[in-house]
């Protein structure tokens, strides 16, 4: 037990402690032999644990990471194990919403456990960077005592649930969805309807239809709120709240547009519909092959309409859960104001010009007059610890204490009054953190890339500083249509850097010239970031990373001098056509020998040759590991609690953790067959003895049914004290006998499907 598990643990929600504790325990296990790597790797990256590459060693945006020493040796070669070098820790924040102290404590863990730095993602997660999987319990313990979870944050589960930061401000919404996104969040948190999916599962809310805050278009499920009229019973014609809810959307290699499930589910449906669409993702959902197991890839085989008479079906099934609306009754904002209003913002500021630049891109007034939020641009999403401390300050002072993350890897400040704004500049200018850039083409949103993630082919981050400081050198900003721009950058095709949707995208990829690599971007062009990102860009083709610089510059000039009035990037993209854009990009594709011009052989502020250096699988999306894996393995943690409480003489503890052991393993059998699983012990076992001890799926040839009577014969009761022993014998049997029962049940299944194929 650490230090801060005893601190802490009386301030930690029962809930979130029995997560920690049980991974606490996998890690004991896994250490010590007794738990599968393969297994191990699915459980810590469903606490948000991952590994990370090693072979830059540095961050392309002037923060110097601290000095990392490696077990094994060479760092050009990374670590073998995710035990032998630091790795990550993603912290999941549900719409993006934190108060001071959540953020000053993550402040505390950056320095005392990573190298400083907080990172904001595009899903509104933050994450630590060059963490020892040894801390990352205590890091779990000191955000759980301030209300943050780290489960789910990655592996093969529901993620963070994003939303829109303006909401509840923002003047054209239709309602604000904050409680509508936490409702969702919080019920899905490790529901048994989302344990058993191929691939991640991706949730976001979005207050209206036009702007592209939510971005509800390229996910799993994408809610925008609506707003209808209904006559009652009584003729009064009433209000009513409910969501279009978008499914199937997603970006990757195949990036996909969400459709319509329904124009309108009223908000006491909202859970019931996710829940099904979850259900039917979990039963009929790619579990072998990873490239295509994400929701698009079903909705696709399937079609709209069968998949929406499959939710149909499935949430007529359902079993009530009162949770369906309690968890959507409480509708309260979520902040509100701390200090009087100001004077409403009609006219520019006069007088200083770096204060009347920051006007212009970072405030934006909100829907209660004499209140605006303020962006804070963070170059690359990244903060470090004393700036965020500073942030926490202004949050408190300014602003009922809250902030929130954006999809663009800012933080935004809500309800500062507009008296506020000149003394909220000048503590952000003294924090570093006032650049006047937010949601211009200079503030570009980039994934981590080669800096840290296995799967980087191409620098994101270095292109990303690159084109920031060349953007603001060259007045990009001066010509608002110009300025509007986005550009996006991934580092490679999974597209965490969102470069799909972007006005001018940037996708890592490799090629070979004269024997040697060199890096290179695919560029894509025309990406519609508004109306919730409703429609992606079109390749035009790869160039090498240093002729990127020379990509911006022609197509910025060249749209800003050829638009018609009022004509959009996208318009003016297909107005010219692939075929055009292609030919005004011919020249910047050719590479020089190396020994002509050896730098277009390095990538963005990288001084090494290019290599791919420890590239390797990415850690995303998890591996695909079967929901009885995850049931049987927490069978498994139990009976070892059972053993350590016999040991130390706690016989009833013994017995009890030993039983609750048999019926996980039994639970794990039965989860792998159906949803509906019965919570109370006895309708388990029966359940359990009419699908796997009467059809003999449950059989050993030698023990006959021996292994099951061992789980029955605790039907009508629960053992005792002086029956710790033998149900400990007995559950080893059990567990070790139904590790052999799931193992026949995935070969047949295995067998089932190729044939099905064929």
């Amino acid at each position: 037990m650490s230090n801060w598990e005893i601190r802490l643990g009386a301030e930690v929600l029962p809930e979130r402690a029995a997560d920690i504790r049980a991974f606490q325990q996998a890690m004991a296990a896994r250490r010590n032999g007794r738990l599968d790597e393969r297994l191990f790797a699915e459980l810590r990256l469903r606490q948000g644990v991952y590994g990370q590459r090693y072979d830059n060693g540095h961050r392309h945006d002037g923060h110097a990471s601290r000095r990392i020493d490696f077990p094994c040796g060479d760092v050009t070669k990374g670590p073998e194990t995710l035990w032998d070098a630091p790795g990550m820790q993603r912290i999941k924040i549900p719409y993006g919403g934190l108060d001071a102290r959540q953020l000053e404590v993550i402040a505390e863990l950056a320095e005392e456990y990573a190298d400083g730095i907080l990172h904001v993602t595009t899903r509104q997660d933050i994450q630590l960077h060059f963490v020892h999987i040894e801390d990352t319990p205590d890091i779990m313990w000191r955000l759980a005592a301030v209300g943050i979870t780290t489960k789910e944050a990655c592996g093969n589960a529901v993620r963070n649930v994003t939303a829109c930061p303006l909401a509840g401000v923002c003047n054209d919404e239709s309602f604000d969805v904050t409680p509508y996104a936490e409702a969702v969040a919080r019920f899905l948190l490790g529901h048994p309807d989302t344990q058993d999916f191929g691939r991640k599962f991706k949730i976001a809310f979005s207050g209206c239809e036009d702007h592209p805050c939510g971005l509800a278009r390229i996910h799993d499920i994408g809610a925008v709120a609506k707003v209808r009229r209904v006559k009652a019973g009584d003729g009064v014609v009433r209000t009513e709240r409910g969501f279009a809810l978008y499914v199937g959307g997603g970006l990757g290699a195949v990036p996909h547009r969400a459709e319509l499930l329904d124009a309108f589910v009223p908000v006491e449906e909202l859970l019931p519909t996710c829940q099904a669409v979850c259900r039917v993702f979990a039963a009929l959902g790619e579990k072998k092959n990873r490239a295509r197991a994400r929701l698009k890839f079903l909705l696709k085989r399937l079609g709209i309409e069968e998949f929406r008479r499959l939710v149909a079906a499935e949430r007529e099934r359902l079993p009530f859960d009162p949770r369906w609306r309690t968890e959507v009754e409480d509708v309260d904002p979520r902040d509100g104001p701390s200090r009087p209003a100001g004077p409403v913002l009609r006219v520019r500021p006069t007088g200083d010009p770096d204060f009347v630049a920051f006007v212009d891109r970072n405030v934006r007034p909100q829907a209660q007059p004499g209140y605006s939020v303020v962006t804070v641009a963070l170059p690359l999403g990244d903060l470090s610890a004393d700036q965020a401390r500073a942030l926490a300050d202004l949050a408190r002072t300014y602003a009922d204490g809250h902030l929130r993350a954006t999809v663009e890897q800012n933080f935004v400040l809500r309800w500062i009054s507009n008296a506020d704004l000149r003394a909220v500049y000048d503590d952000l200018v003294a924090a570093g953190l006032a650049e006047p850039v937010a949601a211009s083409i200079v503030d570009i949103t980039s994934c981590p890339g080669t800096d840290t993630c296995k799967l980087g082919i191409s620098s994101s981050r270095g292109l990303s500083a690159t084109l920031r400081s060349i953007l603001v050198e060259e007045g990009m900003l001066a010509d608002e249509a110009v300025a509007a721009l986005r550009i996006k950058v991934s580092g490679c095709f999974n597209s965490c850097g969102q470069h799909h949707v972007a006005d001018l995208g940037f996708l890592g990829v490799s090629r070979n010239v004269d024997g040697r690599r060199v890096p290179h971007f695919q560029v894509v062009l025309g990406g519609q970031w508004s109306a919730n990102a409703n429609a992606t860009g079109i390749a035009i083709g790869a160039v090498p990373a240093r002729r990127v610089p020379d990509v911006v510059r022609r197509l910025v000039r060249a749209y800003a001098t050829e638009r018609a009035p009022g004509e959009t990037f996208r318009a003016w993209v297909e107005r010219l056509g692939r075929k055009t854009l292609r030919e005004r990009l011919s020249d910047l594709t050719a590479v020089p020998p190396f020994g002509t011009d050896p730098e277009f052989y390095r990538d963005h502020l990288d001084p090494r040759i290019y290599g791919i250096g420890d590239m390797a699988q990415g850690e995303c999306a998890g591996e695909m590991v079967s929901v009885a894996k995850f049931g049987l393995a927490d069978a498994d943690r139990l009976l070892d609690e059972a053993l350590d409480a016999l040991d130390e003489g706690r016989s009833a503890d013994a017995a009890r953790l030993s039983f609750e052991s048999l019926l996980a393993g039994a639970r794990a059998l039965v989860r792998a067959q159906t949803f509906d699983v019965p919570d109370e012990p006895r309708a388990l076992l029966c359940t359990f003895e009419a699908r796997f001890v009467a059809t003999r799926l449950f059989w050993d040839e030698h023990a006959k049914d021996k292994f099951a009577r061992y789980l029955l014969r605790w039907r009508d009761r629960k053992p005792g004290p002086d029956d710790a022993e033998d149900v400990i014998r007995e559950a080893r049997l059990f567990i070790d006998h139904a590790y052999r029962v799931e193992a026949n049940m995935g070969a047949m299944a295995a067998h089932l499907s190729s044939e099905a194929r064929a």
